[in-house]
């Protein structure tokens, strides 16, 4: 074990540490939650996403952050993305159960808003399908996008900040053969769909968490593949 791998298991353990036993931190949490959705968001998806990252890279190379590797432009871009699958959460919870019910299933609603049942577990299949169908193909090229502008532009601060040159890397950098392949027809319907489903199931103010902590957890399946 290197002692970076100490340092990080000291500092999730801290964390963790705080939430179960100082008194009202859990509390404080969700209330931040309940009154500030997008900004927790944000800072969710920067942290648990970013983090996800450099364990994926610790997986791979033997390190969580390399030169150009740029922590902080993936900070800003996770939380922003963050912004958006919280916004699309709420946005398909709603329409998916305002489809169903114009499909004539009167009960989604209700289904959906009571305990755990069949029926709540099909409406959130059902908005899991049709969120990560439509929405998480254009979240997923944007990231990598993103991604590819941090690398080619030596992860500074500085350079993100310059125009992302979108013909380009849309055209000649991105790999869609592995984009379409393997992201879109494998992780989707078969890590994204189930998963996803499972975050409807939890209370509202644990929904967006998790669906960082599955980024996490997605990007070591990754990076075991690699």
């Amino acid at each position: 074990m290197k002692k970076s791998d100490l340092i990080t298991i000291i500092v999730v353990a801290i964390v963790l540490s705080v939430f179960i036993f100082v008194p009202g931190a859990l509390d404080a949490f969700n209330s931040a939650t309940a009154n500030h959705g997008m900004i927790m968001s944000f800072f969710k998806f920067a942290i648990l996403a970013t983090f996800g990252e450099m364990l994926a890279l610790r997986i791979r190379k033997g390190c969580y952050t390399e030169a150009g590797f740029g922590i902080l432009p993936r900070m800003i871009v996770w939380g922003i993305l963050g912004m958006g699958i919280a916004m699309a959460m709420k946005i398909f919870s709603m329409g998916t159960i305002g489809f169903l019910t114009y499909l004539g299933l009167d009960q989604a609603a209700f289904w959906f808003a009571g305990s755990l049942s069949w029926g709540k577990v099909l409406v959130a299949f059902c908005i899991s399908v049709l969120m990560n169908s439509i929405f998480a193909p254009v979240f997923m090229t944007l990231h990598k996008i993103t991604d590819i502008h941090i690398q080619q532009t030596g992860g500074t601060l500085k350079g993100f900040f310059t125009p992302i040159p979108m013909r380009d890397i849309i055209a000649h950098k991105v790999n869609w053969e592995v984009q379409w392949g393997f992201v879109f027809k494998k992780t989707i319907p078969l890590f994204w769909y189930p998963a996803h489903t499972i975050t409807f199931l939890l209370p509202g103010n644990y929904q967006v968490l998790f669906a960082a902590l599955l980024g996490v957890i997605l990007g070591l399946i990754l990076s075991i593949k690699k």
